[in-house]
């Protein structure tokens, strides 16, 4: 990147729920490409991250990509997640790696560790309750589809160490596809959180914090080559610990599902 030039970002899976935002929102700040599987309601590469010899030319000349594609229905079986979540994931960082892009942003969910909630449910989404899980946690998957996110990770911290590339992980909560994106109850959430209990809602992260989320792990300093964070809103019960995002990004969330 030339200084005084916005960075180059490309946004891969950009026709999906946190693609839409994110290009929604980041395209005056940054200069996008976006790579989706088909055609958007704007100027997109389409190719399918399962095949790695059509995707490579999106990320010549690119600073900082935010792989988001995937399969991201939690009750994917594995016949839907091996292709973009496993195949995928790893056609994304080589290509990242052969174009010599500085640093790979990868969407992981709290479903890479969401063991340990659906364990503790549902009294852990009490107010009254003070037990919050760090980043430093074991991975320990809740479905075949938080395995391939804990999959993800693993590959991205090969990466990270092997060839020298940036990676940070950031393991999103719950972003509602609904273009009113307030957070009114757990109804909106989907079934596996809505019947984790009560207070569900820990997991929300509004479209504003979402775009200051993905913005501060591109900003972040170039030193940082690995981190894990979780992304979620400044909910009144906060399950998942957001020290790692404020400290080594200096995120900030600026909304809050109600208590």
């Amino acid at each position: 990147m030339v200084d005084g030039e916005r960075r180059r970002v490309l946004i891969t899976g950009a026709g999906g729920t946190i693609g839409t935002v994110l290009r929604r929102r980041l395209r005056e700040r940054y200069q996008l490409r976006l790579l989706a599987h088909e055609e958007i309601d704007e100027p997109a590469v389409i190719a399918d991250i399962s095949d790695g010899a059509a995707i490579r030319p999106a990320f010549e000349g690119i600073d900082v990509v935010l792989h988001l594609a995937a399969a991201a229905n939690v009750d994917s079986t594995w016949d839907q997640l091996l292709a973009p979540n496993v195949v995928g994931a790893y056609n994304v960082f080589e290509a990242a790696r052969a174009a010599g892009v500085r640093r790979v942003v990868f969407a992981s969910s709290t479903h890479a560790v969401g063991m340990h909630g659906v364990e503790a449910a549902p009294e852990l989404y009490r107010l009254d309750d003070e037990r919050v899980f760090s980043d430093e946690v074991a991975l320990r998957p809740d479905s075949l589809y938080g395995a391939s996110k804990a999959f993800g990770e693993i590959l991205g911290r090969y990466f990270s160490e092997r060839h020298g590339m940036s990676v940070i992980c950031l393991r999103v909560g719950f972003v509602s596809p609904a273009a009113n994106e307030a957070f009114r109850s757990p109804r909106e959430l989907p079934e596996r959180q809505r019947a984790a209990g009560p207070r569900a809602g820990a997991i929300w992260l509004s479209h504003r914090d979402c775009a200051a989320l993905f913005a501060a792990a591109i900003d972040a300093q170039p030193a940082l080559k690995w981190a894990v964070a979780y992304g979620t809103s400044d909910n009144p019960r906060q399950v998942w610990d957001l020290s790692s995002a404020r400290r080594l990004l200096g995120y900030h969330p600026r909304d809050r599902a109600p208590s």
